[in-house]
């Protein structure tokens, strides 16, 4: 349209055929009638009576020319303004033949260049694509932007809210949204072009390594928000700077350099650094202090980091690290007992690893060892006091001065044989005396000890605990073969479960005594070089297998009761509080059944051992004794009236059973000693 206005102004073609070519050109298939469009001052003059043309061969015919209004294209219709005629009306020649018929007065080249120039005037634009436009309207709402397009685009004010000095004819990035909207609206968004640069300027500068300029908007979790070419980035903390920032607040509203260290496609994040920047300078600077490090050498340097192992020291672009172990001679639960953070202390060079670029370094070492300035009179045998650091179950370390410590082991802390732990005696911090055991300047050890503070129990041990003597003792411990107990503080011996009782049978101690309890001993035996008493508890009361003797003779019959079953027979409670031995084949009864446990009946002894304190009985030889007694008197009675030939008879008959005889009591024999 632009272009048509200039070639009417220079004269090119008329008003009338601009409008001609641009009707022409927006619906080519429409004809015009151009007599009925364009009117002169002498077309408007012209009387309505127009002269009668002859037809020529062009001529339409009258019936064509009013044929129906739908066989025809639509024509504007043209309107009069009526006017007094005061000349004579000009008589023009029309041609009807092409009244009311579209007519191109270019030629198809000609009209070709026309079309090529206008649509040149306009840009080729698509979709999602970031483009420059010019400002040309600007409202509270909306600014408007011509990209040279059919129609200018709308972008909404909030968009250029941090550009305030937008103004007419500004050259602003714009991204097409879509090129007509549902109302024929050209969208545009200056947002979305900005990001979408911005992403690419983004990604440029991660890939060429380039550093770049951020805002520090506000603090977060973990770090800080910076501002990237409007995008948010991350900045870790951890990436502020190569030493530990306690307060990140002070970086905020903030204009840094950074470097783009990471980014995430997918969910487009960005992470940012501003330590990177420093590091290239830190290595170079690392490098240089490496190689002018010295074992044992002196810098001085400022706490960086306090650890629970150790503190790490900046000696100028290189970090050393002092373990808690060199911190000082002394012991201390944490570096913070020392050194503070910020603090500039005098550090020696212990050792360093050019490759790993690590550097062990040491602060008690710059102070003489303590054991170097110990007392040269000190021995083995003196008193000494101090304060427990440590405490184990072994032992208790004793700090006497500032990096010298005693250990006292365990057993060195009571008389007692006793087993305990060293927290049943002393707990860290207490301030005790001991006694010096042993002493190694050169290995720097010394052994303590407080039980040598009271006197030896064991040193007049016979005076004190003769054999023979009674006394109470307190139960300790259990073991299968005794039980051990404690007279007094750090003498004990120890009682063998024979010795416990003169009857019962003791399987093992518990069923005896409980630990905790005290029991009535007689001392047996002294051990005074293992410091061990051989002791006893039944030694109290008289020996009574003595009377038993007189009581249990083989044959004698005593009332018994079954109270326990074994596989070869059964324990019977006897009078006395003594316990026999039944074998299963004594246990028969009269009438052929087995006794069981918890019956009572007699019982004949048939055997007394008092060196095994052992009784053995039974119920069956009772009845088996009364009916071999009545067989022999039947046999008695019957020698009396025998005949000489009978009694020849039973002798040799009686010379056989008491052979007889003498085989039953060697089987006899034989039993008991297998029952043994």
């Amino acid at each position: 349209m632009q272009l048509f206005c200039e070639r009417i102004k220079i004269g090119i073609i008329s008003t009338q055929e601009c409008l001609t070519q641009q009707i022409t050109m927006f619906n080519p298939i429409a004809p015009i009638n151009h007599s009925k469009i364009f009117m002169t001052e002498e077309t408007k003059n012209v009387s309505t009576e127009a002269p009668e043309i002859a037809p020529t061969e062009n001529t339409v015919p009258a019936e064509e020319a009013q044929a129906p209004i739908e066989e025809q294209a639509p024509v504007a219709e043209p309107v009069f303004e009526e006017k007094p005629i005061e000349k004579e009306p000009v008589k023009v020649k029309v041609d009807w033949a092409t009244l009311g018929s579209a007519k191109d007065i270019y030629s198809a080249k000609e009209r070709q260049n026309l079309e090529d120039l206008y649509a040149n005037t306009l840009n080729q634009i698509a979709d999602h694509e970031v483009m420059n436009g010019t400002v040309v309207g600007i409202t509270p709402r909306e600014v408007v932007i011509n990209i040279g397009f059919k129609s200018g685009g709308v972008v909404p004010s909030s968009e250029f809210r941090y550009n305030s000095g937008l103004k007419l004819g500004d050259t602003v990035e714009v991204y097409v949204e879509s090129q007509e909207d549902a109302n024929g609206q050209l969208i545009l968004s200056h947002k979305k072009a900005k990001l979408l640069k911005s992403w690419e300027r983004v990604n440029q500068a991660f890939e060429t390594n380039e550093v770049i300029n951020g805002y520090v908007k506000c603090r977060t979790k973990g770090g800080l928000i910076v501002d990237v070419f409007g995008i948010e980035a991350f900045l870790p903390g951890s990436q502020i700077d190569v030493k530990p920032i306690r307060d990140y607040d002070v970086f905020v509203d903030k204009t840094m350099e950074f470097k783009v260290v990471k980014i995430n496609q997918e969910y487009r994040n960005v992470v940012v650094s501003h330590k990177a920047l420093i590091e290239d300078e830190l290595e170079a600077q690392k490098a240089e202090i490496m190689s002018r490090l010295e074992k044992g050498q002196v810098l001085e340097g400022t706490v960086k980091n306090i650890t629970t192992y150790g503190v790490f020291v900046d000696l100028g672009g290189v970090d050393g690290l002092i373990h808690i172990t060199d911190l000082s001679w002394g012991r201390i639960n944490h570096p913070e007992e020392v050194v503070q953070l910020d603090q500039k202390i005098q550090v020696v060079i212990l050792d360093f690893d050019d490759n790993k670029k690590r550097i062990a370094l040491g602060l008690k070492q710059l102070t003489p060892h303590p054991w170097d300035s110990l007392d040269s009179d000190l021995k083995v045998g003196d008193k000494v006091k101090g304060k427990v650091v440590v405490i184990a179950d072994y032992g208790a370390f004793i700090e006497i001065a500032p990096g010298v410590e005693g250990l006292i082991h365990v057993s060195e802390m009571s008389w007692s044989q006793h087993l305990r732990t060293a927290q049943d005696f002393l707990k860290v911090g207490d301030e005790v005396e001991a006694v010096i055991l042993t002493l190694d300047k050169e290995a720097r050890k010394m052994s303590l000890g407080i039980k040598q503070l009271i006197p030896d129990p064991w040193a007049n041990i016979e005076d004190r605990y003769p054999v023979g003597s009674k006394h109470t003792a307190t139960v300790r411990n259990f073991t299968s073969f005794g039980i051990f107990v404690e007279l007094e503080e750090g003498v004990g011996g120890l009682i063998h479960i024979s010795d416990l009782s003169w009857n019962k049978k003791i399987k093992h101690p518990a069923e005896f005594t409980k630990v905790g309890e005290t029991l009535d001993v007689v001392v047996l035996d002294i051990d005074k070089e293992n410091r061990r008493l051989s002791l006893g508890h039944k030694q109290l009361e008289e020996n009574p297998w003595d009377a038993y003797s007189n009581i249990f003779t083989e044959g004698s019959i005593h009332q018994g009761k079954i109270t326990v079953a074994t596989d070869k027979g059964f324990i019977i409670s006897l009078p006395e509080d003594v316990e026999g031995f039944c074998p299963s084949r004594h246990a028969l009864k009269e009438d052929g059944t087995t006794a069981k446990v918890g019956e009572t009946l007699d019982f004949k002894v048939i055997e007394f051992n008092k060196a095994n304190k052992r009784i053995v009985v039974s119920h069956s030889k009772i009845f088996q004794d009364v009916a071999a007694a009545e067989k022999a008197k039947e046999y008695e009675n019957k020698a009396k009236t025998k005949s000489p030939i009978q009694e020849l008879n039973d002798s040799n008959e009686i010379t056989t059973l008491g052979d007889i005889e003498e085989l039953a009591k060697l089987k006899s024999q034989m039993e008991q000693e297998e029952e043994k």
